[in-house]
Order: C-alpha cells, then sequence, then structure tokens
C-alpha cells in the first residue's frame, strides 16, 4: 500500500473560522493516526473571491494551532499549466466540447432546474455543435446509460451514487470568465501530490462523483474520500464568511480546538494544545477502526 497522504486544501476568501477548522483537524488527525503525511494547500485560482493576504493568515493561523504541515505549502495558481495539459490531454480523447450556453439559458431549456452546490443541470445543448453560438465554456462529456453512475463508500457517510447523466449531466472543466473548475483543478492537483486519503466537508459530496469520473478519464488513482459533518449557524445554513462565521481566535488555540473537536466527536482533558491534540488522535484511531 502506498504510504498516506492527505491534505487540507482551504480557499483563501477570508480567515479560518470554525467550519475550515473542523476540516483542517479533521483532515490532520486522519494523517496522524495512519501515520502519514499532512499537506496545506491554498485553492486560489477563483480570483475574484480571494482575499489579499488570507492565505498567509491560515497558514499562521493553522501553526498557532499546532497543525504543522509536512511539505511546504503548495498554491493552486501557481500550478496552472497542470490543468492546460490535463485539458489537453481530454479534448485529444474526444472528451471536452466548447459550450455556448449563458446560465439563463441554460435555466430557461430545463424541465425544472436542480441546484447542486451551485451548478445547474445542462440539457447536452452544445453537445453536438454550438448552432451559431460563439464558445464560452468548455464541457466534459458525462456517460450516458449505466455508465453514468457513479458510487464510492465514504468513510464517514457511507455509499454514495450520483447518476451524471441525469442528475448533473457534462459539466464545466474551463468557465466562461477563463477560470479553471474546481472540479478539474482539485483532481489534477490531488493526483500530482500523491494524495491517497481526502478528508473534507460534506458539503463536496457531491462533487466527488464528477471528480471520480475525470479520474477515470484521466487515468488517475481515486483517493479514499471521507466527508465530515459541516458546521451550521443558527438558522441551520453551513457556517462560512457569508454567513457570518467568525475567525479563529489564535489567543486561545486550545479553546479553538476543542471547539473544533466537539463537532467531531472528540474531547479530553489535555490542557496542552500538544497534549490535546496527541489524545485526539488516539480517539479518531479509535473511532475510524
Amino acid at each position: 500500500m502506498p504510504r498516506y497522504r492527505g491534505r487540507f486544501a482551504p480557499s483563501p476568501t477570508g480567515p479560518l473560522h470554525l467550519g475550515s477548522l473542523v476540516t483542517a483537524l479533521a483532515s490532520w488527525l486522519d494523517a496522524r493516526a495512519h501515520g502519514g503525511d499532512w499537506l496545506v494547500r491554498i485553492e486560489d485560482i477563483d480570483y475574484p473571491r480571494c482575499v489579499k493576504g488570507a492565505d498567509f493568515d491560515i497558514l499562521q493561523t493553522l501553526e498557532r494551532l499546532g497543525l504543522h504541515a509536512d511539505e511546504a505549502p503548495e498554491w493552486q495558481s501557481r500550478r496552472e499549466s497542470l490543468y492546460g495539459d490535463a485539458l489537453r490531454r481530454l479534448d485529444a480523447s474526444g472528451q471536452l466540447y466548447p459550450c455556448g450556453c449563458s446560465r439563463r439559458e441554460i435555466a430557461d431549456s430545463l424541465i425544472h432546474v436542480r441546484e447542486r452546490h451551485q451548478t445547474l443541470g445542462y440539457p447536452g445543448t452544445c453537445r453536438n455543435g454550438l448552432h451559431g453560438k460563439l464558445p464560452r465554456a468548455w464541457r466534459v462529456r458525462v456517460p450516458d446509460g449505466p455508465a453514468a453512475m457513479i458510487c464510492f463508500d465514504d468513510r464517514w457517510q457511507g455509499r454514495q451514487c450520483q447518476d451524471l447523466e441525469t442528475e448533473l449531466g457534462d459539466f464545466v472543466l474551463r468557465r466562461a470568465d477563463g477560470l479553471w473548475a474546481y472540479q478539474l483543478a482539485v483532481v489534477v492537483d490531488d493526483a500530482a501530490q500523491g494524495i491517497t486519503h481526502i478528508v473534507r466537508g460534506s458539503d463536496l459530496l457531491d462533487s466527488t462523483p464528477r471528480q471520480i469520473h475525470l479520474q477515470h478519464l484521466l487515468g488517475l488513482p481515486t483517493p479514499s474520500y471521507l466527508h465530515v459533518p459541516v458546521v451550521v449557524n443558527a438558522d441551520g445554513e453551513k457556517l462560512s464568511k457569508q454567513s457570518g462565521a467568525q475567525a479563529i481566535d489564535t489567543a486561545a488555540p486550545l479553546e479553538a480546538l476543542r471547539m473544533a473537536g466537539t463537532h467531531l466527536g472528540i474531547a479530553n482533558g489535555e490542557t496542552s494544545v500538544p497534549g490535546w491534540l496527541a489524545a485526539a488522535t488516539g480517539q479518531w484511531a479509535v473511532m475510524q477502526r
């Protein structure tokens, strides 16, 4: 078996908050419980949403919390040539096509609209040509029939299945604004960094079948997945910068870790950060057996 390699991949849209700390802690504990490596990758290619300096603030917060990475951090913005190479490979194999549809046109053409992670289902309007439209984005073809059903066993959520054809449709790999789609970038980066285990929030659960599909098309290995429950606010919304999440208080790192641990079902009476993390690692190892 290859050596365990996990990662935490935050987007620098603001400071680290409790919701993102839960994911960071879970991925760190899983790597430590397996005696593996833990990496940090800054996912900063959605440039309009990135906040200047937030990446370094996140890295400093992780260090103050005792969540030390085993390798130097990586930035997606420095890896765009890899995404271009992957896109060309998919195009050469006939898996891509240009799309000239706007979001409004897609919504109007659907009998009913499904929102999945802010992604509208796509009816395949441009699959067989642009019909006079100008190309806006690049889409990857999804399989038809039984081959469209992608299933995987999540270590926390259990068996998961998604029919890419009926629930999603052909999805975007390069956006109309020229930016790379998350689905392509994360697949390329995880493979390039040798990631064997992915631990992240359950809000990304429905992205996983798309990523597995891309892994198959590119001939890349499929990691093990574990999606932890997301933290929600008083209104039941996912805790995020947009929903009023507060930055982690680095002056009280133990309290922050305890709050994140409680969400994951971990608690211990250790009074130092190293002691708490060591005890939490043991508890996580027992929980994941």
